[in-house]
């Protein structure tokens, strides 16, 4: 069994799903790599086709599994594409009937003729199923099947991507009794000193340190976005955003102008039981009405679980002694490996585990 890095399961993401949006794009920019690998160039592409089975074809539409696609294919990246532009291309690729293969070759591009959301068939190796197939001027082609199997990975029949990018750490830690083995076996105090050793498998601890603050402002620019941003939800239940309303209510109006002044009002409000409970939902609200409109989240370790361990490190950082930035690299770490443990021994896939396989391995993770 491979390690897995504890930034491949807390990650920055886009809503509003991990395995219906984030793995799916994903796909498209894997099916990109597999063309060139073939020995092919997009630039000799007449035709890209992808069809979407089971999971992602039946709700496809509202987890914008089909918005995922073409902008993957387009050679979009999640992590910096301006979320605010995302409906203006789609709108580009619908009315030209063209998409842009890899931001480099034009193709042709008809909405339901090359994306089909297959809502009738499913694939035999996981429920979140999909085919891609290029079609080139010379008249051959190239198909592969991906599946989405939660978190933003992806896997094939063959390999997946977790095995592309992992290697085996120091001292793997593939179940509990491993972390309990190695802590002992080293005389280390705390599981986040094992977790630090790790990760150097990947990068250096000053870059894990690095990586877990960036992933720390990421989530609080998140939050303050989620409680400043009124309206109605995507998707067509007409969903008000809660998360503004609660927030001046709990902030009694009073004004600030950055997320900086925003953050020292709550820190210092009544540190009652009643009013931290409401501020910690106010925390997840806002990350999950994020998620829920296609905006940049923490996928920790699904975006259906967003909301989880933002609000209890936000909870942590306003209302406990907690505040300093080793408390924030280390609740990480830890929350991070736990997730893992989760991937290699169960699933972190809500088609494959249902509710608990995101709710509950976040709520393991964030206590």
């Amino acid at each position: 069994m491979q390690s897995i890095s504890v930034f491949e399961i807390i990650k920055v993401g886009i809503g509003p799903s991990s395995s219906h949006t984030m793995g799916p794009w994903n796909a498209a920019e894997m099916f990109l790599n597999h063309i060139k690998q073939e020995g092919k160039q997009l630039s000799e592409v007449k035709e890209i086709f992808v069809e979407f089975f089971g999971s992602l074809a039946k709700t496809g539409v509202g987890h914008g599994t089909d918005i995922a696609g073409m902008l993957g294919l387009s050679g979009e990246d999640f992590k910096i594409i301006d979320t605010t532009k995302i409906d203006e291309k789609i709108e580009q690729i619908k009315s030209s009937g063209q998409l842009i293969l890899g931001g480099e070759q034009p193709v042709p591009f008809v909405y339901g003729y090359h994306l089909i959301l297959n809502k009738e068939k499913s694939l035999d190796f996981h429920p979140n199923g999909m085919i891609f197939r290029a079609v080139f001027q010379d008249g051959t082609e190239i198909s592969k099947d991906y599946y989405s199997v939660g978190g933003g990975f992806v896997a094939t029949q063959d390999e997946n991507s977790i095995e592309n990018n992992c290697v085996r750490t120091l001292y793997p830690c593939h179940n509990a009794a491993d972390i309990k083995k190695y802590v002992e076996r080293l005389n280390l105090s705390r599981i986040s000193d094992l977790i630090f050793i790790n990760e150097e498998s990947w990068r250096t601890r000053d870059e894990t340190r690095a990586e877990a603050l960036y992933i720390w402002q990421q989530i609080k620019e998140c939050v303050y976005k989620g409680v400043n941003k009124e309206g109605i939800l995507p998707g067509g239940l007409n969903v008000t955003r809660r998360a503004p309303s609660l927030n001046r209510k709990l902030l009694d109006d009073k004004q600030y102008n950055s997320l900086d002044e925003w953050f020292k009002m709550v820190v210092e409000v009544e540190a009652s039981f009643n009013n931290i409970n409401k501020w910690v939902s106010c925390f997840a609200l806002a990350v999950n009405e994020e998620n829920a409109s296609f905006g940049r989240i923490i996928t920790a370790p699904t975006n259906g679980a967003s909301g989880v361990i933002p609000a209890v490190l936000m909870y942590a950082q306003c209302f406990t002694p907690h505040t300093s930035e080793d408390d924030i690299v280390r609740f990480l770490l830890v929350a991070g490996e736990v997730g893992t443990l989760f991937k290699k021994n169960a699933t972190i896939s809500a088609a494959m585990g249902g509710c608990q396989a995101e709710v509950g391995v976040s709520s393991a993770m964030a206590a």
